[in-house]
């Protein structure tokens, strides 16, 4: 391939996207089976440059992962700067708009009794940057023998349906101008052929919702979404001190949840400390909010402002800020064959957020990522001659690691909140595996032209400076990733009944009205987070590959 020093154009296993589950594939993979060509790749510029989601991990994961092979990596220095420090104190508070209250012990009495709510203290995890980690990782498979390639978009998964599997993956053109015309530094987008493919492209992935489509996978519920976004703070020393290395803070109700006045939004607040003197303080918030004017930028906004956030963050510099949406549909949105019921189809199989496989109840998923990634390696290395048998072993791979059975755990937990509300939800939430399976619509059919989000910060979020400090970039000259499908539905409906929310939810600042024209006027300020695509109320937005190396730049978050 053009792009990099060798031919990489046919290999034994590829892996689109270089997050935690595609790295701890290739990194099992080339542990079992030493001779097999292993090729990671990402569309961003460099190892994290889109890892922002995560921050806390479970230890389990990462000792199956690196102790067969580098039994004594807790002790080197990367790992200490990775990984600096474990939880010791996990608060998890319910905000008021001025006040706080404290649930740590009823999370504890409900560990004892064996309730769900009991798997949302995080104590003993590690608290990392995910970036970061992505790096650290990327750098001990390309140790090994991996070929790790940043930079290398893919545009389409070559399926076929003759044959139930597919050929390889095509990469994206380089070098159209914006009316989609090849400039001189043109370069067609090359394919990479490959035996076992894994998809492990995060959240609402392109190629991994082509796959699903063209094989047929089904899921029996929707897949739920919500949109985090987050800013690294640089605090006063005292403050830091204060707030402790050793400790992390989710909160939920206020600005999201008040119980009978409103607004009723799933999701909450989050404040790790990641060293330097510098805290992540965010705010997730599940897209099947009713509210046409929401923006979860004001939600952080307001956030920052209460009394139990200020005092540690006051006065602080954001020195990065970013974006990014998280799959909370369970285990019911897991995409199955509906021949097999495995989570992908022949040779191609999905890992990670790809395949959904977040735990609402743990409020994350970064450790089953991983757990995925060796899942669908030891699959690989069991048949290297049989990668039509990839999927099925990797399903019975996800069952033996107990992946799909902490998924069933939270399986009703989501959808019980989407079908009643945050209050009803939560308590209904506590018969776990006991409640039947509730129907919920997609997230885009959920807004209300007259619902408008009750709380307002006292002045406008500055979205240029949040997409400043994210650094994304892309060539501007480049063909709009973003494409509307039928521009008339913006105008004459949308704008007339919901006042083109996608101005108002895009975290980047993309969407502008331009006359009586709602339309993705600065493409070049995406984020990659693709909540547009998942919360248009006319599902009239899709997000296309742009070319290689654009995006977010993150480094710590």
């Amino acid at each position: 391939m053009s792009q990099a020093s060798e031919d990489f154009s046919k290999v034994d296993v590829l892996i689109v996207g270089a997050g935690p589950a595609g790295l701890a594939a290739a990194i099992t993979i080339k542990r079992l089976k030493p001779e097999l060509a292993v090729c990671v790749i990402d569309k961003g510029a460099a190892p994290g440059n889109h890892g922002l989601s995560g921050a806390v991990l479970e230890p389990e994961c990462l000792a199956r992962l690196l102790d067969p092979l580098i039994p004594e990596w807790r002790e080197t220095p990367v790992a200490r700067e990775v990984l600096p420090a474990r939880v010791k104190s996990d608060d998890v508070l319910l905000l008021t708009a001025r006040g706080s209250l404290q649930l740590r012990p009823l999370l504890k009495l409900a560990r004892l009794l064996g309730l769900g709510y009991g798997r949302m203290i995080h104590e003993g995890d590690y608290i990392c940057s995910v970036s970061r980690l992505v790096a650290w990782l990327s750098g001990i498979a390309t140790g090994i023998g991996v070929e790790v390639l940043p930079g290398f978009a893919a545009a389409e998964l070559l399926w076929q349906q003759a044959t139930g599997r597919a050929g390889g993956v095509r990469l994206v053109d380089q070098g159209r101008d914006r009316t989609g015309e090849p400039q001189v530094n043109f370069l067609a987008g090359e394919t990479i052929k490959a035996d076992f493919i894994l998809l492990a492209e995060g959240c609402d992935g392109l190629l991994s919702e082509q796959f699903i489509a063209a094989a047929g996978l089904r899921r029996a519920g929707e897949q739920l979404y919500s949109l985090g976004v987050k800013e690294l703070i640089r605090v006063s020393d005292e403050q830091y001190r204060q707030f402790s290395d050793e400790r992390v803070v989710h909160a939920m109700g206020y600005p999201l949840w008040t119980p009978v006045a409103g607004p009723d939004i799933f999701g909450g607040g989050i404040i790790y400390p990641m060293g330097d003197n510098r805290l992540a303080v965010g705010i997730i918030a599940g897209l099947d909010y009713s509210y046409h004017d929401f923006n979860p930028q004001d939600a952080l906004t307001l956030f920052k402002a209460h009394p139990a956030v200020a005092r540690y963050i006051a006065g602080g510099t954001v020195v990065e800020a970013g974006a990014k949406m998280i799959p909370e549909g369970g285990l019911y949105a897991v995409p199955r064959s509906p021949y097999d019921g495995a989570i992908g189809r022949g040779n191609v199989t999905l890992l990670g957020d790809a395949a959904g496989l977040v735990n609402m109840l743990k409020i994350k998923g970064l450790h089953n990522a991983i757990h995925s990634g060796i899942a669908a390696a030891e699959a690989v290395a069991a048949a290297p001659a049989a990668p039509e048998n990839l999927a099925v072993n990797y399903t019975a791979g996800l069952e033996r690691a107990g992946v799909l059975a902490e998924m069933a755990e939270a399986k009703n937990f989501r959808q019980s909140i989407a079908r009643f509300g945050t209050l009803a939800g939560m308590g209904l939430a506590l018969l776990g595996r006991l409640l039947p399976q509730f129907k919920v619509a997609p997230d885009y059919t959920h807004l209300a032209g007259g619902r408008s989000y009750p709380l307002k910060p006292s002045r406008p979020f500055d979205k240029d400076a949040f997409t400043a400090l994210a650094q994304t970039a892309h060539r501007e000259e480049e063909p709009c990733h973003l494409l509307i499908a039928d521009p008339t539905i913006c105008r004459e409906r949308c704008l007339a009944t919901y006042g083109a929310p996608c101005v108002t939810f895009c975290p980047a600042g993309v969407y502008e009205r331009i006359g009586d024209q709602p339309r993705p006027a600065n493409p070049s300020n995406c984020l990659h987070c693709k909540t547009c695509q998942r919360k248009c109320p006319y599902d009239n937005i899709r997000w296309t590959v742009p070319e290689a190396g654009g995006g977010p730049r993150y480094t710590t978050m």
